[in-house]
């Protein structure tokens, strides 16, 4: 897989931004450690997620292209998708619940995706997408659980390496673990010593219960704050490699997200979503320990602003 990883490194130059990395002198005098801080929510679309969208849909056959493609996503895979989409030429169905963050989908809507609202109440999102797949023929890229996918998360920890050089440990936001299994492969090939710790909302912790008791759980549409962590579970291609490339699960409580997308807006003049700061809130609430060199993925910048208000004025 980290072969795979490196091609897809290749395959994004030029398309992808090479997101810059911020640290704060704040943050690591607070924490008496040296943080750094990949900043995905400057990645186009404002997510991580459009590097596995690219390398995954640029990889398809011209008769796939021409079928077209459809995924299913509560937003930033969604307007990966459809960018791509627009990039390639390829017609882009996105199935997507009836509750995403209105700027995700009229961002999703601008870059010429067809929607296909359901219920999470009623349905699930495999369900209606997996009908339209066969009904129409158009070709799947999921948001997490494919080889290409994955590859393409994974490149977002490689070039942190490459512009940081050592890092402890690197902490990563997991919601069906395709940045984090892609980002910890590409983390233990480069420092087989690194140590990478996957973090989750409390209220959406299938991932970690699932690591500590080898056993797949499942958690259906969580109440989560952290929107892009409401997939109700691992996929069967992402939990194995968390299992054997993850050295840890940590899960952090509403509260200490919104402080740390505070922080993130206060301090460092980033706009973070709430799933981007996880990381940085395993180290605020001592989840993690915060010691030597660390590395935290902030996964993306998507935030509708009723959203952002009420987290600012908490």
């Amino acid at each position: 897989m980290f072969e795979r990883i490196k091609a897809a490194r290749k395959r994004l130059e030029g398309y992808a931004n090479v997101t810059p990395v911020m640290t704060s002198r704040t943050l690591n005098r607070w924490l008496d450690a040296d943080v750094y801080f990949k900043c995905e929510n400057l990645q186009r679309i404002g997510a991580f997620k459009f590097r596995g969208a690219f390398n995954s849909m640029s990889r398809l056959s011209k008769a796939e292209k021409d079928r077209g493609v459809i995924t299913y996503s509560s937003g930033n895979h969604a307007q990966a998708v459809a960018l791509v989409g627009r990039m390639l030429n390829i017609h882009t169905t996105i199935v997507m619940p009836n509750n995403a963050p209105v700027t995700k989908r009229a961002a999703t809507e601008d870059y010429g995706a067809v929607i296909v609202e359901y219920d999470p109440e009623s349905s699930t999102r495999e369900a209606v997408s997996e009908n339209l797949q066969a009904k129409n023929g158009l070709t799947m890229i999921p948001p997490f659980d494919h080889p290409d996918v994955i590859a393409g998360q994974g490149t977002a920890a490689l070039e942190m390496f490459d512009q940081v050089g050592r890092v402890d440990t690197l902490l990563v936001p997991c919601g069906g673990g395709g940045l984090l299994s892609g980002s910890a492969i590409a983390a233990k090939h480069v420092d087989p010593n690194c140590r990478v710790i996957g973090v989750e909302p409390e209220l959406a912790d299938d991932a970690t219960k699932s690591f500590y008791t080898k056993r797949l759980h499942r958690i259906n549409n969580p109440r989560t704050i952290a929107d892009g962590t409401r997939t109700p579970s691992l996929g069967k291609i992402t939990f194995p490699l968390v299992l054997e490339y993850v050295d840890g699960m940590k899960t952090v409580s509403e509260a200490a997200i919104i402080e740390a997308v505070k922080f993130f807006f206060y301090r460092m003049k980033l706009v973070v979503e709430p799933s981007g700061a996880l990381g940085l809130a395993s180290l605020l609430t001592r989840a993690v320990d915060p010691k030597g060199r660390i590395g935290i993925i902030i996964s993306g910048g998507n935030i509708d602003a009723a959203t952002m208000t009420m987290i600012l004025n908490a």
